[in-house]
C-alpha cells in the first residue's frame, strides 16, 4: 500500500492551532496528530482491508501518487509485493491555501469557471486548486489472472527526476520532465514514435506548459506534433497530491476504451510551441501505449508509462 500526499491534513491543524489559541493545550484533540499525518491514508486504507505488506506514503508535491505508482510498480518487478494499491488523496481548498497559491502567482485570476483553467492556451494565467482521491490496484500478471481480476493495461515503465534547477519554478528548457521521461521510455522498452497518448502535467501555468512543451519536443522530436496530448486538469483543476492517480487512470481508461480526454477551455494556440493538445472534443483513438506526466515543486518530474496489456 503506498498513498500519497502533498499537504497532508492542514485544515485539522488550522482548527486545532485555533482551539489551542482559545482554550489552551488542554483542549486540543487527542486525535490531532492521527488526523493530520501525511502517511494516515495509507494506515486507514491497510486497516479496512488487511494489509499487511509493505505500507507508506510518499510526499513530493504534485508528483507525489505518481511517485507511488513508481515504488509500487518497482516492488511488484521484485518480487517484494505481487499486489499493491498505489494512488493518493488531497483536500486542502482552504482560505490559507489559496491566498498562499495566490501570493505566488499561481493561481488563474479569471473569476469564469468555464475558461479559468484553460492547459495550453496562450492565455493561459494560472491553475484552479481542486481536491480529489484515486487509487489503482496493481499486481501481478500472474496474481491478477489467478483472481480473476479484470486487466486495463500494464504500467510498462517509470521515470523520475530533479530539475535542481528552483524551489517552484520549473526549468525553462524542460530538462528534468526530459530525463524522467526518456527514462520512462527506456524502462518501457519503447520508442518515443510509439507514444499514442500523453496524459500531460498541463496545469495552465505559462511557466509549466511552456516547459513542458518543451521537454515534449525534445524527446518525440518530430512526433511531438503528431501524439495525442491532453490535459485532464483542464476538467478536473489541480488536484496537487492526488493529480498522478487521477492521470494515470485516465491514461488507463483511454487505452482501455480508445478515446482520448480532451483539453477544454482551449481558444488561442500558443505560438512558442506547436502540439496537439485534443482540443476541445474528446477522440476516438486506438492507444497502446500512454504517458502520464506529474511535476512538483521542488524540481520532482515524475513519468510513467503505461501499455495495452497483451
Amino acid at each position: 500500500m503506498i498513498f500519497a500526499t502533498g499537504i497532508g491534513g492542514i485544515e485539522t491543524l488550522l482548527n486545532q492551532y485555533d482551539v489551542l489559541k482559545a482554550k489552551g493545550p488542554g483542549r486540543v484533540s487527542p486525535f490531532m496528530v492521527p488526523m493530520l499525518m501525511a502517511n494516515a491514508p495509507a494506515g486507514h486504507i491497510a486497516m479496512t482491508f488487511g494489509l499487511t505488506g509493505t505500507n507508506f506514503a510518499t510526499i513530493s508535491a504534485c508528483s507525489s501518487s505518481n511517485h507511488a505508482i513508481f515504488e509500487a510498480a518497482r516492488l511488484l518487478r521484485e518480487g517484494t509485493l505481487d499486489l499493491c494499491i498505489a494512488g493518493g488523496s488531497e483536500s486542502a481548498t482552504l482560505p490559507i491555501t489559496v491566498a498562499a497559491f495566490s501570493q505566488m502567482t499561481a493561481l488563474t485570476k479569471n473569476p469564469d469557471p468555464d475558461v479559468a483553467s484553460r492547459p495550453f492556451d496562450a492565455q493561459r494565467d494560472g491553475f484552479v486548486l481542486s481536491e480529489g482521491a484515486c487509487a489503482l490496484i496493481l499486481e501481478t500478471e500472474e496474481h491478477a489472472k489467478a483472481r480473476g481480476a479484470r486487466i486495463y493495461c500494464e504500467v510498462a515503465g517509470a521515470g523520475a527526476s530533479d530539475d535542481a534547477f528552483h524551489i517552484t519554478a520549473p526549468d525553462p528548457k524542460g530538462s528534468g520532465a526530459v530525463l524522467a521521461m526518456r527514462w520512462a521510455l527506456e524502462d518501457a522498452g519503447a520508442q518515443p514514435q510509439e507514444v499514442d497518448y500523453i496524459n500531460a502535467h498541463g496545469t495552465s501555468t505559462q511557466l509549466n506548459d511552456a516547459s513542458e512543451a518543451a521537454a515534449i519536443t525534445q524527446v518525440l522530436g518530430d512526433h511531438a506534433t503528431t501524439v495525442a496530448v491532453s490535459s485532464t486538469k483542464s476538467m478536473t483543476g489541480h488536484q496537487m497530491g492526488a493529480a498522478g492517480a487521477v492521470e494515470g487512470a485516465a491514461c488507463a481508461l483511454a487505452i482501455t476504451h480508445g478515446v482520448i480526454p480532451p483539453t477544454i477551455h482551449y481558444a488561442t494556440p500558443d505560438p512558442s510551441f506547436e502540439l496537439d493538445v485534443t482540443p476541445n472534443t474528446s477522440r476516438e483513438l486506438n492507444v497502446r501505449f500512454a504517458l502520464s506526466n506529474s511535476f512538483g515543486f521542488g524540481g520532482h518530474n515524475t513519468c510513467v508509462a503505461f501499455r495495452e496489456s497483451a
